[in-house]
């Protein structure tokens, strides 16, 4: 019974069709070359069969134009073609959308019927083709239409052929491999340099992918400004023809043109506006504390004219106690060395050897500032040179590789491709989220204020030197200015870095963030130390070379630290390993020399000091410093090796961080116990520099996403904006970090001022 009633139920659906295709009127005849003029809406449409005899081995093409003034988009005038093997529909306006959801509406609109395959027929064949027009309009569209047989569809070898096309009219053609023809060229060439275009090599399929968002997911093409040529063989197509399909992109950015500006919102605007004046602030203030100094020095100068005879009598009693800088230190005596200068070496010779020197008990500034000024200062000029060429070769493969994942997001849509916050992403352009890269212009503004900085303060002392001033040669701090030159580039690269990661954050381009992060801390900690041992500090190359060490471990780590052990196992004993090694360096002050039998050495050393007979050590305060750090860097791999934490980059700055706190806080605490003195400026840099980072880190620990995390996952910590409806908790910590690093500089910088008048023979070495 069931089986039975399927039959009848087929033919009543086919009759109750039926009587509606009739019901609708049946097609009006077509004719080619003719153009319609009707109209529609909801209750009256319109259906056109045009009809044609194919000869045998014969490909026909057809074309459809139509045309409606109406540019109503709520009511668009619908066209489908019916054919043999395919049914083709599109709309009219037709809507192409470009970046950011941009819209383009066309009225006018051509296509090219996929034509049907030749067949080995005797005789000609009938085709027909039926177009309707519709709409649900309650009121009467107007239109236009226009069915063509094209006389030119087929390209022939070395002949030139011309055609126009649009974003809403594409064209494709035919081309057949003659018999002794194995491979072609297709050039092809525009008059106009825009708009970009796509040239496509598709086989002999239906449907043929000829608009802009699906031309690509077919054969092989090339993008289009002015010339295109693609090579076909003949052994990548069996039917041994093919289609080349062009097709007009609606916007020009995909070819290199211009993107056109979507933004016209007062908050991008006012967001500059904030970013760059915030900055510039530390600009007008450093101005003005120049021009206090230069006050004050004024002063002086007019002081010391008023009263020439003091001035005098202090400059005789001042050459009178200064003494070369390779000369006798304090305490030697002079003249039973000039009695015994025959038979004994003198002590001045003796204690011209630097390890002799160097065993010293209490060491002072000037048994450590015995080399050759201009020496050591091109010395330290290296770091500046290097770190210059170091930026360049890695931030210009940097900034390829990020434009080229902006451009792959763009494109494709994917935004899983990259971990933005969401929730507080501005577009600008091509960008996604010009916020997170508008808020790292606080490290390039105030790294180039501190260069200014101390270019001030370093032509200032070559003045001094100039004029032979007794304070310069053999009073305070030696003035060397290269690492302070390269830690202002880096605090400039690290905001460059920083925003070609926040272009596209993801999981192969995180080590962009953090590798300046890494020199910025070992620079610092280089140049503390060097402040008070400046002819035994480390070489640029080393550094650098120990920098690219770390860097290396970095990436090391995220990828085989998350669930290797082996890795945390290798890791912590190079991190401990490491940490004696340089602990033995410094304390013996670069005389235990680093090899394969640093550790021997050390053990035996070790032994006959501690075990054999236990003596206090000679160097006490270095001593306690270094086992302080000691403690704190084997916490630090004990830490890592039991719980692993998988964000591996953080990690190794953590180290970095709180070993250059510690040396800090002992540099100061040892300074003020030698009865050193802070001036108000570098005092209040560090007041300055502790708020600021406390404030910073409050807000870098807000994660907003997570590239260790699927995208999925990570969207869960996006947060909305909170300053100025434009930036985030990340962008909060850009700028605070940015200042916090400036002061910090700042104390390095000015730490040591108080001693510009004391003697180098009284300032320890600590």
């Amino acid at each position: 019974m069931a089986a039975g009633a399927a039959p009848a139920l087929g033919a009543l659906l086919y009759a109750l069709l039926w009587a509606a295709t009739a019901a609708a009127g049946s097609p009006a005849p077509g004719a080619f070359g003719r153009v319609y003029r009707g109209a529609v809406n909801i209750s009256a449409e319109q259906v056109y069969a045009f009809a044609y005899s194919r000869e045998p081995g014969q490909v026909d093409a057809v074309r459809v134009y139509v045309n409606s003034s109406s540019e109503n988009l709520q009511y668009p005038v619908l066209f489908v073609v019916r054919q043999q093997k395919g049914v083709l529909s599109w709309q009219v306006p037709l809507i192409f959308r470009g970046l950011y959801q941009r819209t383009y509406n066309y009225q006018e609109v051509s296509r090219t019927l996929c034509p049907s395959e030749p067949t080995p027929e005797a005789g000609p064949s009938d085709q027909i083709i039926f177009v309707d027009v519709a709409s649900m309009a309650p009121f009467n569209i107007a239109y236009e239409l226009l069915v063509t047989r094209l006389e030119n569809f087929q390209l022939e070898t070395n002949k030139a052929f011309n055609f126009t096309a649009s974003p809403s009219q594409p064209q494709y053609f035919l081309y057949k491999f003659p018999q002794d023809v194995d491979s072609v060229i297709i050039k092809v060439a525009s008059d106009v340099v825009y708009p970009c275009s796509v040239v496509s090599v598709q086989d002999i399929v239906c449907p043929v992918y000829d608009l802009d968002h699906n031309v690509e997911f077919n054969g092989v093409y090339q993008s289009m400004t002015k010339q295109a040529a693609i090579t076909v063989q003949r052994k990548d197509f069996p039917g041994e023809q093919f289609f080349v399909v062009f097709v007009i992109k609606p916007e020009d950015y995909a070819c290199g043109g211009s993107v056109p500006s979507s933004i016209h919102e007062s908050v991008y605007v006012q967001a500059m506006f904030f970013s760059f004046l915030s900055f510039l602030s530390f600009y007008l203030g450093s101005v003005v504390v120049a021009f206090v100094h230069y006050i004050r020095v004024r002063r002086k100068a007019l002081a010391g004219r008023l009263s020439p005879e003091d001035d005098e009598s202090s400059s005789s009693g001042g050459r009178q106690l200064s003494s070369p800088e390779r000369g006798l230190p304090a305490g030697s005596d002079t003249d039973s060395s000039v009695e015994e200068e025959s038979d004994f070496d003198t002590m001045p010779e003796i204690e011209s050897d630097k390890n002799v020197i160097r065993t010293k008990v209490f060491l002072y500034l000037s048994d450590l500032s015995r080399k050759d000024r201009r020496i050591v200062s091109k010395k330290y000029k290296i770091y500046f040179w290097n770190i210059i060429t170091i930026a360049v070769f890695y931030a210009l493969p940097v900034i390829q590789l990020v434009i080229t994942y902006q451009t792959v997001v763009n494109v494709t849509g994917n935004q899983d491709i990259c971990y933005y916050n969401f929730l507080c992403a501005h577009p600008l352009g091509v960008l996604s989220a010009f916020n997170n890269i508008l808020s790292n212009v606080g490290h390039m503004l105030l790294g180039f204020l501190f260069l200014l900085i101390v270019l001030r303060r370093d032509i200032l002392h070559r003045r001094a030197m100039e004029m032979k001033d007794v304070y310069t040669l053999d009073y305070g701090i030696p003035k060397h200015f290269g690492l302070f030159y390269a830690m202002g580039i880096a605090l400039m690269m690290e905001g460059v870095l920083s925003a070609c990661y926040h272009v596209c954050p993801n999981y192969s381009n995180f080590q962009f963030d953090t590798s300046f992060m890494y020199m910025i801390a070992g620079l610092c900690m280089l140049k503390l130390y060097q402040t008070r041992h400046p002819d035994i500090n480390a070489s640029a190359y080393s550094a650098y070379a120990s920098f690219a060490v770390v860097i290396c471990l970095a990436v090391l780590g995220v990828v085989f630290g998350k669930n290797d052990v082996w890795f945390w196992v290798i890791f912590s004993m190079i991190h401990v390993l490491a940490s004696l090694a340089l602990s033995t360096q410094i304390y013996y002050m670069g005389r235990f020399k680093i090899d394969l039998g640093i550790f021997r050495r050390a053990a035996m050393v070790l032994y006959t000091d501690c075990i054999q007979q236990c003596s206090r050590p000679m160097y006490m305060d270095r001593m306690v410093l270094l086992i302080v750090g000691n403690l704190v860097n084997w916490s630090f791999a004990i830490f890592g090796l039991v719980y692993r934490p998988r964000d591996f980059a953080s990690y190794i700055l953590g180290i970095f961080i709180c070993n250059l706190l510690l040396y800090l806080a002992f540099y100061i605490i040892m300074k003020l116990r030698s009865s050193e003195k802070l001036l108000p400026i570098p005092l209040f840099c560090i007041v300055a520099t502790a708020v600021v980072w406390a404030a910073a880190l409050y807000f870098f620990f807000q994660t907003l996403s997570s590239w260790e995390e699927t995208p999925a996952e990570s969207r869960e910590k996006n947060r909305p904006c909170i300053l100025l409806g434009f930036f985030d908790d990340h962008d909060v910590w850009h700028f605070l970090s940015a200042a916090a690093l400036f002061f910090s500089f700042l104390v390095l910088l000015t730490l040591d001022d108080d001693l510009d008048a004391v003697r180098r023979d009284k300032i320890p070495v600590f």
